[in-house]
């Protein structure tokens, strides 16, 4: 893989991965479009990198929210009893884990069908189709009035049916932080809590999607050692990208209708991606 086209596909990955417009569709519709093909075996290494990168961006921008949910509930579990909030109550940073280990549970049930999610990957119509879908639900985000829920009162009920939405988001051309975050202010959280519980939740899913794809790159024993360098610049660019991706969008969202004009490029998107499909592929 040469170095410039790792560090086109880190940039694709660090913008769509946190902007409400779906990695994996783009990726995807690049890869089907053009032919690129850095999704095969050998190249499964370099999806677990650029995933990592833009996991390091997240564990940057929320470092004092991790910091706070590792410490506490390290020193809960340990039985300090002093850990209790007001009342008798867990901490709010405490109360958070619980509900991100709650958010992912849906995830479990989406594992007996990775392989025809994957397969889906391969379908350029069925995704632009998914992104227009995703620019609805991105559209209706703007018509959502602002809740007042955050960790200290969303329930549990609340952080399963935002992890439903983060399970569908696991189809491509779905978008996981424009799904989540939507549903997110369905619900009635505060938005500046629904972008935050959206990828402190991303957390435990990218990890675990890592490990599994990083399974398979070693066990397939394909992978190409030549092309680490490359893909070293792609999981750079990937998480500095992603950074700024997620300064953008915390912005956006907190502005309330800005959110909501991703709505259209999801639709732009969607519509070119379906008609190059009828030419490219």
């Amino acid at each position: 893989m040469k170095l410039i086209m790792a560090a086109f596909l880190g940039l694709v990955q660090g913008i769509s991965e946190f902007l409400p417009i779906s990695s994996s569709g783009h990726l995807s519709i690049f890869q089907n479009l053009f032919n690129l093909q850095y999704a095969e075996d050998e190249h499964l290494l370099f999806d677990v990198l650029l995933h990592i990168g833009t996991l390091t961006a997240v564990f940057i921008f929320y470092w004092k929210d991790i910091r706070s949910m590792v410490t506490d509930s390290l020193s809960f579990i340990a039985g300090n009893t002093r850990d209790a909030g007001e009342g008798g109550r867990l901490k709010p940073s405490v109360r958070l884990v619980f509900l991100i280990i709650v958010a992912t549970l849906p995830l479990l049930l989406v594992l007996p069908f990775n392989d025809a999610i994957g397969d889906l990957c391969k379908n350029t119509p069925f995704i632009s189709f998914a992104l227009i879908v995703t620019g609805v639900l991105i559209y209706i985000s703007g018509k959502l009035t602002e809740g007042r829920k955050n960790e200290k009162t969303a329930s549990v009920v609340d952080a399963l049916i935002v992890g439903a939405a983060q399970a569908i988001a696991t189809i491509p051309g779905v978008s996981r932080s424009g799904t989540t975050i939507t549903v997110g202010l369905a619900r009635g959280y505060k938005r500046e809590f629904a972008v935050r519980f959206s990828f402190l939740m991303s957390i435990p899913a990218v990890l675990g999607s890592a490990l599994l794809t990083l399974v398979k790159a070693i066990t397939s024993g394909t992978i190409v050692w030549t092309n680490i360098p490359a893909y070293l610049v792609g999981m750079v660019v990937a998480g500095v990208t992603g950074y700024f991706a997620l300064v953008l969008l915390k912005k956006m969202v907190m502005s309330g209708n800005a959110f909501s004009k991703f709505a259209y490029y999801c639709w732009g998107a969607g519509i070119v991606s379906l008609i190059l499909s009828l030419f490219l592929e």
